[in-house]
């Protein structure tokens, strides 16, 4: 059977920015599936629409000048069956979703606007008035879907509210999956979203929401393997790149880890971070490749961060040749990160805690040819637990300079909970057995490292 080349301008869409061409583009991504696959081809124009299904053997073809811009009406975004923020659920339908599907393919110099700035008033206004459970009829329907999120964790997205924003697109258990070129911008909530994928090709692709947009990560790469991102750039109001594999019990039941990741020859600007693994960890994260990147100005450039009761393995992580400008701190790792908890939540003891199947590793990481300057915060955050501390960590031939001028506070590093304050932008260790540094340069603080 032959496969179909579509123009949707041929359909009778309509890019003038107030069509709304929803109807004609889902008809259209439907007589593709029928087909066997295709090409849907999307001109010059600001083409509108609802959200939208593809499906195997499917390309989204871009045009320069050509946007795709998502209708903010939230009540359109009915639920579907994934995962949020780590736990398995039903949430709002991504923008653009594909699910137990392959062979997918969404190119060219076009952009995929998310309409996200609705979505961030909604979320700020609930949070402003205080909203602990579920209101609009949407939101009781998730509530009704979602049994006993009440107990659910949550990264700081809203889970109470059940106002579980989607991310612009979102894969779904698919495979042999290419991203080349596109441009998405203001997304609702996480951007890029592959979630039990396999062999995926992120390439040359820029990703922007403004630095004060809530839990807009740029990728979330969530239970995934075989993934190559290389010459993205990607500036956001989150974490940039960002590796994951579910959260706690509900992380580990899904058992499937994030493993085969080689980052290359990204720039990531803003945001929490640029290189994140985690916060949510349980099913582990392993064989990551990370090098040639470039992070200005986001708050920490390599970030991994988990806590107790996240739980999973994060091991063989190598990162090499990394340059940084203007971070609060350039290398984290945090197993007491706070997001999602308090105090009292019992995560937080600076004392032995009984091992269990939700206590996080870490082990097995190499860092080497990292140079930084001007960190605002401090040179280095790296906090094991007590019961579980950092193993076989290795930073070799790499070069910090601290701003010590900046009146950031060093306890800005990281986010994080029961730890004692320090005064110095030092590089603080606490908790990693026999950590191997070797030709390590620290310039602007009194002392280099602190201990504890």
């Amino acid at each position: 059977m032959k496969k179909k080349d579509i123009d949707i301008a041929s359909l009778g869409a309509r890019g003038n920015g107030q069509f709304d061409n929803s109807e004609i583009l889902t008809a259209a991504l439907t007589s593709l599936k029928e087909a066997g696959g295709g090409v849907l081809h999307v001109g010059q124009g600001v083409w509108r629409t609802g959200p939208l299904e593809l499906f195997s053997h499917t390309t989204l073809l871009l045009d320069e000048g050509a946007v795709l811009s998502f209708i903010p009406e939230v009540e359109r975004y009915k639920p579907v069956f994934t995962r949020w923020e780590g736990i398995i659920c039903y949430g709002m339908h991504p923008l653009i979703f594909s699910s137990g599907q392959e062979q997918i393919s969404i190119t060219g110099k076009g952009s995929i606007y998310g309409s996200g700035e609705v979505w961030w008033d909604i979320y700020r206004k609930k949070r402003k008035t205080g909203q602990l459970s579920p209101m609009t009829t949407l939101e009781k329907e998730l509530g009704a879907l979602n049994v006993n999120y009440e107990n659910q964790p949550s990264g700081g997205g809203g889970r109470n509210t059940q106002f579980l924003r989607p991310p612009i697109i979102q894969f779904y258990k698919c495979k042999d999956l290419l991203l080349d070129g596109i441009h998405l911008l203001n997304s609702p909530f996480w951007t890029l979203h592959p979630l039990f994928c396999d062999n995926i090709v992120i390439r040359n692709i820029t990703i922007t929401n403004p630095h004060d947009a809530p839990n807009t990560d740029g990728m979330d790469i969530d239970s995934c393997s075989n993934v190559l991102i290389e010459g993205c750039r990607v500036a956001v109001g989150d974490d940039g790149i960002c590796l994951k594999s579910g959260s706690g019990e509900d992380g580990i039941r899904a058992n499937q880890p994030t493993s085969a990741i080689t980052i290359r020859n990204c720039t990531v600007e803003d945001g929490h971070g640029g290189i994140v693994i985690g916060s949510e960890t349980a099913a582990g994260i392993f064989d990551v490749s990370v090098e040639n990147c470039i992070f200005k100005g986001t708050d920490r450039g390599i970030r991994i961060k988990t806590r107790r009761g996240r739980g999973g393995q994060i091991r063989n992580l190598t990162f090499r040749n990394l340059t940084m400008e203007n971070n609060l701190c350039p290398l984290t790792i945090n197993m007491f990160y706070r997001c999602g908890a308090v105090l009292s939540d019992g995560f937080f003891s600076v004392n032995p805690m009984p091992s269990n199947p939700t206590t996080p590793s870490i082990r097995d990481i190499s860092i080497s040819g990292l140079k930084a300057s001007g960190c605002r915060a401090s040179a280095g955050f790296i906090a094991g637990l007590p019961e579980a501390p950092i193993e076989n960590l290795s930073i070799s031939g790499c070069e910090i300079s601290t701003d010590e001028s900046s009146l950031v506070s060093p306890d800005e590093s990281e986010m994080y909970l029961g730890l004692p304050a320090v005064q110095s932008k030092s590089f603080r260790i606490l908790n990693v057995k026999e950590p191997a540094f070797t030709g390590v340069t620290v310039l602007g603080p009194k002392e280099e490292f602190i201990y504890g």
